[in-house]
């Protein structure tokens, strides 16, 4: 069988990758540079037969001296069957839509889930003989960025529709983001040097919608002094973003839907058809099922819209993205008030993690403008955070999905001899900025009791507990505890097994 090519500099993930596929009986060949892995397979070329070709590529995106990216155009030109999986830790569209369009099987964020890992590289080897994707040169993104795992399906799927113009219905909650994704769509489309033209539906009165979607001709009405172009002219080769499609009136509805079925449109007033080069996308925070059901949104227009339907999760569903989206906001802010960025300290921005956002993204960049001019000093603090941040209690913890129960992580006993050391605190905060107070005291109560390796003690208890509030925090997962911890997946693995906690397989 051929050989798995591995390109990566860093030698941890070679090595994890090639023992991993050595148990599934994969065989591997790893390198450490573009370079060698496009000299290797000139050599192939030139008819070396002591070599083999390789069956799936999987290449790191940025390394020293080349880019993922542009190994993958250099080799879909040798070899245009082979799969190409593209590895990157930097979790935004960009990289995403750049892999998609270059041609990439597959798109792996680090760090990844090794054996979602193995099960991928496997499906491109069963898929090795499917052709690969066109080429495209990458076109530049809206600012978008993400590690959850429903916002990286949102990247795919914007990489995944890139060369076609098929009609996008966009769902998700006020602030989420959804005219973000419908430019992102459009600007890596093949329609992507029209204009994107965009209309909130529900912005303008039922009077004058009409004319803002298909414009009018002098003399329509009262005051339609001149002929008016509207937004599908508007839109002529490029893109019209009807947001908040599910508020548009009952009858418009029937015009959009003759415009989606016919291609052509009359402007108010008018008696020449009047052709429309235009790729629609929609958006609604709305259930237009149940607006069909009640008999406020047509049923035909909806199908007309829902061909592809991209779901943008709430900003509490992913609220390991919050730290990633307020350092990002912070830096935009700063930039825009000429001001020095910011910076918030962890605690802040785990308190921030915990706050519900029922404003979305849009209420995070909010309270990032409003830090980066209210809060006193250049470190954010949790005192600093906006009046709604610290007077709402914490979100609580999602519920786990069914077949997977809530993490339970034993708690490892303090020793029979050790004492109760009582501190007097005056409050939660003063408690927080005592701990080491307390760690303190309880190492003098172990000395005083003459108890035996006391860092050993100790180290086990702490590492008990920071490794179990990592897990939690994670939802069990551990290669996203270690890395958020600053430790190995290696060095995870080996502490949960000698201190006896328990977690979710990765």
């Amino acid at each position: 069988m051929k050989p798995i090519w591995i390109v990566d500099d860093d030698p941890s993930i070679r090595f994890v990758l090639e023992k991993a596929l050595a148990r599934d009986n994969l065989p591997t060949r790893s390198f450490t540079h573009p370079r060698e892995v496009l000299e290797a397979l000139a050599e192939i070329s030139s008819g070396d037969a002591s070599q083999l070709g390789p069956q799936v590529l999987v290449s790191d995106i940025r390394m020293p001296g080349g880019s993922g990216l542009q190994l993958l155009e250099k080799v879909h030109a040798m070899q245009p069957a082979l799969p190409v999986i593209i590895m990157t830790a930097y979790s935004d569209l960009d990289s995403a839509v750049s892999a998609f369009q270059r041609g990439a099987f597959e798109y792996l964020p680090k760090p990844f889930d090794l054996p979602k890992a193995v099960e991928l590289i496997r499906r491109a080897v069963q898929e090795s003989e499917r052709e690969s994707v066109a080429q495209d040169s990458p076109a530049a993104a809206a600012e978008m960025l993400g590690q959850a795992p429903a916002m990286q399906d949102v990247f795919r799927a914007i990489g995944r529709l890139s060369q076609s113009l098929v009609t996008v219905l966009i769902t998700g909650e006020s602030g989420s983001g959804k005219e973000l994704v419908a430019r992102a769509l459009h600007k890596h489309s093949p329609c992507a040097s029209g204009p994107f033209v965009a209309i909130n539906t529900a912005a303008i009165p039922k009077d004058l919608l009409e004319s803002e979607l298909f414009g009018h001709e002098r003399g329509a009405f009262t005051g339609a002094q001149t002929q008016r172009r509207g937004r599908f002219e508007q839109a002529e080769g490029g893109t019209l973003f009807l947001d908040e499609i599910g508020d548009m009136p009952f009858d418009l509805q029937t015009r959009l839907l003759r415009v989606l079925s016919d291609g052509q449109f009359y402007r108010v007033g008018g008696h020449s058809a009047v052709k429309a080069h235009v790729r629609v996308i929609a958006a609604t925070h709305q259930n237009l099922e149940q607006r069909v059901k009640d008999g406020a949104f047509r049923e035909d227009l909806f199908h007309r819209l829902n061909v592809i339907r991209l779901r943008l999760p709430a900003l509490r569903e992913r609220p390991e993205d919050v730290p990633m989206l307020t350092r990002h906001f912070l830096q935009q802010s700063a930039r825009q008030l000429g001001v020095e960025p910011k910076r918030i300290a962890d605690a802040a921005l785990a308190r921030l993690a915990q706050f519900a956002f029922p404003g979305n993204v849009r209420q995070l960049e909010n309270i990032c403008h409003w830090l980066t001019v209210m809060a006193p000093a250049q470190v954010i603090s949790v005192q600093d955070l906006p009046p709604e941040v610290l007077e709402t209690a914490p979100a609580p913890a999602p519920v786990p999905p069914l077949g997977q129960p809530p993490i339970q992580i034993p708690t490892i006993p303090a020793p029979a001899t050790l004492p109760a050391v009582a501190l007097p605190l005056s409050s939660a905060t003063d408690a927080d900025s005592h701990w080491e107070a307390l760690l303190e005291a309880e190492a003098q109560a172990l000395l005083a009791n003459g108890q035996a390796e006391v860092w050993d003690v100790l180290a086990r208890r702490f590492e008990s507990r920071l490794i179990s509030a990592a897990l939690a925090a994670t939802h069990g997962r551990r290669m996203e505890a270690a890395q958020r911890l600053g430790i190995g997946r290696n060095t995870i693995t080996r502490k949960i097994q000698e201190l006896g906690l328990k977690a979710h397989d990765d």
